[in-house]
């Protein structure tokens, strides 16, 4: 998988992109993660990437123009792709587990990073295939919101875990939440582990597992549920 990131900001981006899970997926060769200084596309010895929106108001709006050229390099680059071009916004779907497994099963994705009070309209009306929020809530820039994204979808990819079973055993990976995790040491502070995890019978272990999930999700998220509650 491809994965571009364009960003007025890119030094957000590098850092996260060279650690942990992220880092060994492009050691493998499974990802490659490219960060686009969206100011190298500006056309003004300042590298202006934004300006005041017309009719007024507070803030500074990204400009259209550096965006578009971005994309077009990155396409030119990629002249056989049709790569899936997201923008980072709280006006975008609810990002859930199951849009990661979407994303996770393209070849080439671009995310665009908006900043300040926002983006010019013609960036999404002509460039953007989907849009998507993290969360009702506002940050600074997309930068964070796209690196929970990137994160989200390469651990999905093939060969990034050491055991996928740990990918498909994560909270909402079957529309609920994990079961309670132990390890070493079986007694701490007087809190013992569930002695059924000591037992070393596994269709006792999945079965605690299973109820176990099932009564976190409806004491935390019964929403999740939506009428499969069947425990």
């Amino acid at each position: 998988m491809k994965i571009d990131v364009v960003t007025p900001f890119p030094d957000m981006m590098k850092g996260v992109f060279r650690e942990s899970i992220l880092g060994r997926a492009q050691g493998k060769g499974i990802v490659v993660l490219k960060v686009w200084d969206l100011r190298d596309f500006a056309t003004d010895k300042h590298r202006t990437v934004d300006d005041y929106p017309y009719g007024g108001g507070p803030g500074m709006i990204l400009k259209a123009e550096p965006i578009f050229r971005a994309v077009d390099q990155i396409l030119e680059k990629n002249p056989e792709a049709s790569p899936k071009i997201i923008f980072m916004t709280p006006q975008g779907e609810p990002y859930t587990q199951a849009k990661a497994k979407e994303l996770a099963g393209e070849d080439h994705l671009v995310f665009l990073c908006g900043h300040y009070r926002g983006v010019d309209e013609r960036v999404v009306e002509a460039l953007v295939t989907d849009e998507i929020s993290i969360g009702d809530y506002i940050l600074t820039g997309g930068e964070l919101a796209a690196a929970v994204v990137v994160d989200s979808v390469v651990r999905l990819l093939p060969g990034v875990l050491g055991d996928f079973d740990s990918a498909e055993g994560d909270s909402f990976h079957d529309g609920r939440l994990d079961h309670p995790h132990y390890t070493r040491p079986a007694e701490f502070r007087g809190m013992k582990v569930p002695d059924v995890l000591l037992s070393g019978h596994h269709v006792q272990v999945d079965a605690w597992r299973e109820k176990k999930a099932m009564e976190r999700t409806r004491e935390r998220r019964p929403d999740l549920l939506n009428g499969k509650d069947t425990t």
